[in-house]
């Protein structure tokens, strides 16, 4: 990695001199494993130098010439330029010394030359002037080294060396693992800071046969430019990882930069395109070119993802010309073209020749970019079918057999997600291929009823596990249901051919079309959202529930219109003006600027149209600029965002603020494959959300009707959905910030290297006081007593046990009785609780007990010792040893890895410390809840269980209280607040069990 940074800075300086000078790369061998200090072949290292086109490259130092001499043939054979060495003067033996001649030296060097392994010889650590003189002499008029420049082919190198040759190595197999997009467990891992689990992950696919790791840490509540750093450079630490080449793989070219700055070996970059225009397009490649990596090209341009056979061959015949020409210099044998593998299978008809077209695509890209690699993400393909493994590892395995046949050269693949080509079953095979090869117009059709043969017999299965038969039934028994059901079940299952009788049928019940849209036909699209949603229902079978609501709703619209045209009538209007009033609203969608994926935007437009909706698509690579001209224009009632890659949640971010400026009053909704609930939680609806315009996560296209039917209901249930999506956000938030911190651990006896800096000399000459009390004193309270605690009750934990919480800024006690949804029942909820406070005071119900204790102690270690009394201490006879653990998580500042015991002066120190404990507790309350129990009276149970849980830890307030002031007597003047006493403003602790004191 030093090398490769040396080498691109010298590249930079010879930029920017204007001129180029010839450039020596020397690499050392450590030992007889062969191997450079970080771990590389020789092969490797010069597989990761050789972008820079070292003059010469050779081998230096470490071993001596007779022991270099398996590892100098090596990398003469390999390199292609002129090679060089100079070895030791043998092994240094045990006094530091070097005890090869110059004659034995001279020797060993002119075996290298006699088999014209080198061109420059010379010495290094132990060579004298002597030592030079005889390999001069070993080796005039000895034959030099030829060589000649490699024929065009892609060399990759981790620890090891890949040469990406189909005739020698086959497919190669990238794993996918190690895509946040890719893998929940791995996602999971990242985002918790377990780096070393994600490792294992890592492993495991080198170990399974990947030959590259795809490394992708791209999402919306990670930072990605450091987590790849981080997960690079640990990475590399682990020989049984970096052995394989990396793909660095980011959406942001700042991640894929900082990426390549942090790998050792010569990785492929995933990926740069046209997208972003061909000036910025040339300057990444020209950046990647630096670095020495290869390098993916997306099928993208300036208008978007080529789809077609014919724009996948144009755009990367332009790519290429563009990266291989004078502008970039790019060697075309590391370049490799991903034409885009996109889902099929959909049922929508403009995706069923997706497969087919890659295919094709293949060889025709090949001829016009010659020596340019072909791969892919085979996952996309079967999309649709997610949750059911049989039919997605089918149809990989097919694409993949046929893909190779055609070409490809490697991908990105799942290796658990693939079966034997031949092992598929026959009839399975049949419409597989089908469909990947669009030979029938019901390929979709029929698979997707093979799919649901699959579900129903893994169904079947997991009945049969539980002791369970699913009985048999008749297929039109659906027919006898009521027609509220039967319009619900014909959504659900795709059945159009009764739709138009039961629409009718529900018509003429209902009064009005619009209440059988709203009613029975959107509960059925509820349900194909959430069995969608949890993966019981494939993306095929919801564009048929779409078209089954669609034919509903087209049946029902002239009723409608009907309806509008007596009502305008009857006003005086005239009926024919042009408007969007029929519709049940206007959504306006658009993939966000920098993003041009489009396919689930056009699924969301097609069930919202379905569904009454109009829809008014703004298309891909959406600004800002356009979007706002188009709100102001088409006046929409929502506004929908879409992205796939992980740039457009920052892009969502940024039209979020530009929409509260412009100020937008439309709703936003979000959605994509890449975006998130907690992402729009925590980074978009804070720009923007507001009770007239909130921002909603849309998990799926499927439940896209459901948020706008909500959104656009004239009733109270608006309200209490943007309440309920409101409140359901702040908690999400709160959590996202309550869990930022990275939990890796490190090793303890690291931590306690790094703990609390106490100055216990300094501590020693002015100590604390020592407790004016010491041993244990049993405190009591009688029920009269018990109103002295009234002012250290904490009430908000008495409002949360009753599941009241208010609103900002109301949430707290005694704002929460001004809110406006649960104000005056906590008021009520108070006054009762007061009330029975009052008569538990009066009559006795409940006393208070506590016993408190100080005694000496010092810490040894992690434990502090703690001691009966002062003699017991001098005699080193502890009474007990309280165990602490230390904090091991790993920190990004410098601050100190904590335990309790760091704060208790150590065992030696000569300071006399101490500690304080104490337990309370209040009595019968169980007595009394006995007693209402017995009257059938639980309100008024549970009521006084609460207030005895809050007068406890009243109790213990004002004990520590007491024990600062008086017991312990190290703060007598402290005079605080109840206020401030519960935000703990005190000098001093109080951990105990169960609470996260640590």
């Amino acid at each position: 990695l030093n090398a490769k940074a040396a080498l691109f800075a010298v590249d930079e300086a010879f930029e920017a001199a204007g001129r180029k000078l010839p450039v020596f790369v020397s690499g050392t061998i450590v030992d007889q494993s062969g191997r450079t200090l970080s771990g590389q072949t020789g092969e490797a290292f010069f597989t990761s130098i050789r972008h820079a086109k070292p003059f010469a490259v050779g081998l230096n130092c470490a071993l001596g010439a007779k022991q270099m001499k398996p590892f100098v043939e090596r990398l003469s054979k390999f390199a292609d330029c002129w090679f060089f060495t100079y070895p030791n003067a043998g092994l240094p033996n045990a006094m530091g010394g070097y005890d090869d001649t110059p004659a034995q030296m001279g020797e060993d060097i002119k075996a290298f030359a006699t088999e014209r392994f080198l061109n420059l010889a010379g010495g290094c650590c132990g060579s004298t002037p002597d030592h030079i003189a005889a390999v001069a002499a070993a080796m005039e008029g000895m034959p030099p080294r030829e060589w000649k420049p490699w024929e065009p082919r892609m060399m990759l190198s981790g620890l090891e060396h890949l040469c990406v040759d189909f005739a020698t190595i086959g497919f190669v197999n990238i794993g996918e693992r190690c895509n946040i997009a890719g893998s929940r467990k791995f996602k999971r891992l990242i985002l918790n800071g377990d780096y070393a689990a994600a490792m294992d992950v890592a492993r495991a696919q080198v170990e399974d046969g990947a030959q590259v790791i795809d490394i992708n840490l791209d999402d919306g509540m990670l930072d990605g430019y450091k987590a790849m750093g981080k997960f690079l450079r640990i990475a590399s630490t682990e020989p049984d990882i970096a052995r394989v080449p990396f793909m660095v793989d980011s959406s942001k070219f700042e991640i894929v930069e900082y990426g390549l700055k942090n790998t050792q070996g010569k990785c492929i970059v995933n990926s740069i395109s046209l997208k972003v225009g061909e000036e910025e397009f040339i300057r990444q490649a020209r950046v990647v070119k630096r670095f020495g990596a290869a390098v993916v090209l997306m099928a993208f341009d300036e208008d978007g993802q080529a789809a077609s056979e014919e724009d996948k061959i144009r755009i990367c015949k332009r790519s290429y010309d563009l990266i291989t020409g004078p502008k970039v210099g790019f060697p075309p044998e590391d370049i490799i073209f991903d034409p885009n593998i996109l889902t099929i299978a959909t049922g929508m008809d403009e995706h069923n020749r997706y497969a087919l077209d890659f295919i094709n695509s293949i060889p025709r890209i090949k001829e016009v970019c010659p020596h340019a690699k072909i791969s892919g993400g085979v996952s996309n393909l079967s999309f649709g079918f997610r949750g059911l493994d049989v039919i997605r590892e089918s149809m990989h395995s097919v694409f993949l057999f046929h893909a190779l046949k055609a070409g490809m050269d490697m991908g990105i693949v799942n290796a658990g997600m693939l079966q034997v080509y031949d092992d598929i079953p026959a009839d399975l095979l049949e419409l597989v291929e089908d469909t990947v090869f669009c030979r029938r117009e019901d390929a979709t059709e029929r698979l997707l009823e093979r799919a649901e043969l699959e579900r129903a017999a893994a169904d079947a299965r997991k009945a049969a596990g539980t002791g369970k038969a699913a009985p048999a039934a008749s297929k039109l028994a659906w027919r006898e249901k009521c027609v509220e059901e039967r319009l619900s079940y014909a959504l659900i299952k795709g059945f159009p051919e009764f739709v138009q009788l039961d629409a009718e049928e529900a018509r003429l019940k209902f009064g009005r079309p619009l209440s059988v849209i709203e009613g029975p036909l959107m509960d059925g699209m509820n349900t194909v959202g959430d069995l969608f949603g949890s993966g019981k229902m494939f993306l095929p079978q919801v564009i048929k529930s779409a078209r089954v609501m669609k034919r509903a709703v087209a049946y029902l619209i002239p009723f409608m219109e009907q309806e509008k045209r007596e009502n305008l009538l009857a006003q005086g209007l005239d009926p024919d003006t042009d408007d969007d009033s029929m519709f049940a609203g206007k959504v306006l969608l658009a993939t966000v600027k920098g993003d041009v994926h489009d396919i689930g935007k056009n699924i969301v437009g097609v069930v919202l149209g379905c569904n009454n909706y109009k829809v008014v698509d703004l298309g891909v690579m959406v600004p800002w600029e356009k979007l706002h001209e188009a709100i102001l224009r088409e006046k929409p009632d929502i506004v929908g965002l879409s992205g796939l890659i992980t740039p457009s949640l920052d892009e969502m971010v940024s039209v979020a603020k530009n929409m509260r400026k412009a100020g937008v009053k439309q709703p936003l909704l979000i959605g994509g494959a890449t975006t998130s609930r907690m992402h729009t939680a925590v980074k978009v609806a804070p720009q923007f959300f507001s009770e007239e315009h909130p921002v909603i996560h849309v998990l799926d296209a499927s439940r896209s009707v459901v948020v706008v039917s909500s959104l656009l209901d004239q009733t109270s249930k608006r309200a209490d959905y943007i309440a309920d999506v409101r409140e359901t956000y702040e908690d999400m938030r709160e959590e996202h910030y309550a869990g930022l911190e990275d939990r890796v651990y490190i090793p303890l006896e690291k931590a306690r290297l790094r703990r609390a800096p106490i100055d216990w000399a300094a501590r020693a000459a002015d100590p604390v006081p020592a407790p004016r009390t010491l041993g244990v004193t049993t405190v009591k309270l009688s029920s009269a007593e018990l109103r002295t605690l009234m002012p250290y009750v904490d009430w908000n934990p008495f409002f949360q046990a009753w599941e009241l919480r208010g609103k900002y800024p109301n949430r707290g006690y005694p704002g929460i009785f001004k809110d406006a949804t649960v104000g005056a029942e906590a008021k009520k909820l108070f006054d009762e609780a007061t009330e029975m406070l009052e008569r538990a005071f009066t009559e006795g119900w409940l006393t208070a007990a506590g016993v408190v204790g100080m005694f000496p102690a010092n810490s040894d270690g992690d434990d502090i010792l703690v001691f009966p009394d002062e003699a017991a201490r001098e005699a080193g006879a502890a009474a007990d040893r309280l165990c602490g653990l230390r904090q091991q998580a790993e920190k990004e500042t410098e601050d100190p890895y904590l335990c309790q015991s760091d704060f208790v002066a150590p065992v030696g120190s000569g300071v006399k410390d101490h500690v304080g404990g104490f337990a309370v507790a209040i009595f019968g309350a169980e007595a009394k809840c006995e007693e209402f129990l017995a009257d059938h009276d639980d309100y008024s149970r549970i009521l006084l269980q609460a207030l005895a849980d809050r007068l406890a830890e009243a109790f213990a307030e004002k004990l520590h209280q007491d024990m600062r002031r008086e017991t312990w007597g190290y703060a007598p003047a402290e005079d605080l607040s109840p206020d401030d006493l519960l935000k703990c403003k005190y000098q001093g602790i109080r951990p105990a069990p169960g609470y996260p004191t640590q």
